[in-house]
């Protein structure tokens, strides 16, 4: 089977069609959930602490929704309009952009306490122009996402590269740009759970030309992965259920104006009223 960024640019490849398929896939959804929490803990951030991180290549908002669950504040890139529809239709909290990371983005200098990315990266390693260079492309993103990172902020990319090249492409850009860091490799032995994550840090002193590779997790029973999913399945529907009861309450009101006044906006005061239904005493049929 073809790998997709070998087929289309990813806002041709991710259609409508597709990406309604996507988000509604369990498997993917399974997946991309266990990825996500595996990059938060790689993450390791500071949990007495408000934190906005950078959802790179959000899509449809899985990995969105995972970290709106582990109470952080989110803004997510992608540069398919049919993923960020269908994140719109499903409700995600993180703020949308539409984006192509390889042409780069501007944030205000130091917004983000961290970021993270699940399965996007590889794309900036193919071309389909002529114009695109991927080195270049891979550059210009890693460049871009320093200027708004938190000095000594840490990233988590989770990648499937299709061989050393591209390791050595993403890795090279990274530390070109200011960034130092590790690939850390899940399940190292198995051909089908083999996971890549690279985890870089901006800020520091460090003389190393090359990236370490890590040892992460190893191979679980198939009795303990079943379990696990199925606790992930259960957390998912207590989650979506609390989500529908707690939206548009207050404390959902000043999560959300939280996050607007980081990202240097205005809002509205809070006052004794936030939150509250207002009746339309009659005024309204």
């Amino acid at each position: 089977m073809s790998r997709p960024e070998s087929q289309l640019p990813p806002n041709l490849y991710y259609n409508q069609q597709e990406s309604v398929k996507y988000t509604n896939c369990n498997r993917i959804i399974n997946i991309q959930t266990q990825l996500s929490e595996r990059a938060i803990q790689l993450l390791d951030l500071n949990t007495d602490e408000s934190s906005l991180v950078l959802d790179i290549g959000c899509g449809s908002g899985i990995s969105g929704f995972y970290l709106t669950q582990e109470g952080v504040n989110w803004v997510g890139l992608d540069i398919s309009e049919s993923m960020l529809n269908v994140a719109q239709q499903e409700k995600t909290e993180g703020e949308l952009l539409l984006c192509d990371i390889g042409q780069g983005f501007k944030f205000r200098p130091g917004v983000f306490d961290a970021a993270i990315s699940i399965s996007v990266i590889q794309w900036l390693c193919v071309s389909f122009k002529k114009s695109e260079n991927p080195y270049r492309r891979c550059t210009i993103f890693f460049e871009s996402l320093r200027n708004c990172l938190k000095n000594n902020a840490r990233a988590v990319f989770q990648f499937y590269p299709e061989n050393n090249e591209q390791i050595n492409m993403i890795t090279s850009a990274a530390l070109r740009a200011g960034f130092s860091g590790d690939i850390v490799v899940d399940y190292p032995n198995s051909a089908k759970a083999k996971k890549l994550y690279l985890v870089v840090q901006l800020g520091g002193q460090s003389s190393k030309k090359t990236m370490d590779i890590i040892q992460g997790l190893i191979e679980e029973s198939d009795d303990e992965k079943v379990k696990v999913i199925g606790r992930q399945q259960k957390k998912i529907k207590k989650q979506k259920k609390q989500k529908k009861i707690n939206e548009k309450s207050k404390l959902w009101i000043m999560k959300r104006k939280e996050k607007q006044v980081r990202l240097g906006r205005k809002v509205k005061k809070t006052t004794k009223y936030t939150g509250r239904k207002r009746n339309n005493l009659g005024l309204f049929k």
